[in-house]
C-alpha cells in the first residue's frame, strides 16, 4: 500500500483574493491578472510559495487581487525588495509587477541592476506609454509628439526601449507580449516561471482613460498578422496575412522582404535563435510602422543565477 500523497491540483480560484479588482473598465490589467493566475495554475506552485512584489501605479495594485504573498512597495523599489525576498528564501517564486514609469523612471537603476545580477526573479513591465495613476502625464516610453498633461505641446524626449534596455542589462530571459493575446501571455509567463534567472516581460497594455488605442494598429485582430512578427525559437521570421513576408539580413541590418519577389524564397529568411544576442538586439530595434513589431521571446539563455556561483578574490 502506497502512502505517497496525490499531488494537489489547483484552480484559478485558489490564486484569487477576495478583493474585487479596482481598475477602469476595459483596462488591460484585467487580462494580465487573468493570464498570470491561469499560469500559476499551470505551474502548479502552491500559493504560499508565490510572492508578488509591486511598486506604485495602476499595475501595482495587482498583489491585492491574488491569493499569494505580496508586498506593495514604494515607487520604483520593487526590484530591490523582490531580490531581497528571493535571497532570504530562495525556494519562493518571486514576481515583480511594475509600470513603465515605476520601472523606467524613478526605478530605472533598480530594474537594470536586478537584471544584470541575474537574480531568479520574474519581472513584468506593463507598458501603456503614460502615467495612469497620476492622471495622464508623459512617461519614459511615451512616443515623441504625444500631447499629455505634462507635455501640452507634445513630448520631446526620445522614448526608452524596454527590450533594448533589458538586453543591454544582461537579462537571461527577455520577452514582449500584448494584453489582447491571453494565450501568448500565459505561454510566455510560464516560460519565464520555468526559467532560472532574471526574466523580463514587457507587456503592451492599453490605458483606456488616458492613452486609449496606443497599440491599436498592432493589436487589432484584422491587422495584427500584418503588423506583428511572432518570434518562435528555431522558426523562420515570417509574418503577414498570407505568411508572405519575412526578415532578412543585408549589410548587417535587418530588412523586410516579400517572399517570392526578387528571387527571395523561404530559405533566405532568418531563423530565430533565442541564444543569439546580436539577433535579439537587432529585433528589438524593429518598430511599426516601418517594420513589423516583434512579439514573443527575444532571448533565453542558461547562466548561473545570482548567489549560485561565488568568485575567488585574491
Amino acid at each position: 500500500m502506497s502512502t505517497k500523497a496525490d499531488p494537489i491540483m489547483f484552480t484559478r480560484q485558489d490564486f484569487l483574493s477576495d478583493c474585487d479588482p479596482k481598475w477602469c473598465p476595459g483596462c488591460g490589467c484585467f487580462a494580465i491578472l487573468r493570464s498570470l493566475t491561469n499560469m500559476f495554475v499551470e505551474a502548479n506552485i502552491p500559493p504560499h510559495e508565490q510572492v508578488i512584489i509591486s511598486g506604485i501605479g495602476c499595475s501595482s495594485r495587482l498583489p491585492y487581487y491574488t491569493h499569494t504573498y505580496g508586498f506593495h512597495t514604494i515607487h520604483g523599489r520593487a526590484p530591490t525588495v523582490a531580490m531581497g525576498c528571493k535571497l532570504a528564501n530562495p525556494d519562493l517564486s518571486v514576481w515583480v509587477v511594475s509600470g513603465d514609469g515605476d520601472a523606467l523612471a524613478i526605478g530605472g537603476n533598480h530594474t537594470m541592476h536586478l537584471l544584470r545580477r541575474n537574480s531568479d526573479v520574474k519581472m513584468m513591465l506593463l507598458n501603456n506609454q503614460i502615467y495612469g495613476l497620476t492622471k495622464g502625464q508623459a512617461s519614459p516610453t511615451s512616443p515623441q509628439g504625444l500631447i499629455t498633461k505634462s507635455s501640452p505641446y507634445g513630448a520631446i524626449d526620445r522614448p526608452v526601449r524596454p527590450i533594448t534596455m533589458a538586453l543591454a542589462a544582461g537579462a537571461t530571459f527577455v520577452a514582449r507580449v500584448h494584453d489582447k493575446d491571453s494565450q501568448l501571455m500565459e505561454t510566455v509567463m510560464l516560460a519565464a516561471q520555468n526559467h532560472k534567472g532574471a526574466a523580463f516581460i514587457e507587456i503592451l497594455m492599453n490605458c483606456v482613460t488616458f492613452h486609449d488605442g496606443a497599440y491599436d494598429q498592432i493589436t487589432r485582430k484584422k491587422t495584427r498578422s500584418e503588423t506583428i512578427l511572432e518570434l518562435m525559437d528555431g522558426q523562420p521570421l515570417i509574418f503577414g496575412m498570407n505568411n508572405d513576408k519575412g526578415i532578412i539580413e543585408r549589410n548587417g541590418q535587418l530588412e523586410v522582404t516579400v517572399i517570392g519577389e526578387n528571387g527571395m524564397d523561404q530559405e533566405n529568411i532568418l531563423i530565430h535563435d533565442v541564444k543569439n544576442a546580436g539577433l535579439a538586439a537587432q529585433l528589438a530595434l524593429l518598430e511599426f510602422p516601418d517594420d513589423p513589431y516583434p512579439i514573443g521571446i527575444f532571448r533565453q539563455v542558461d547562466e548561473p543565477a545570482y548567489g549560485e556561483v561565488g568568485i575567488n578574490i585574491p
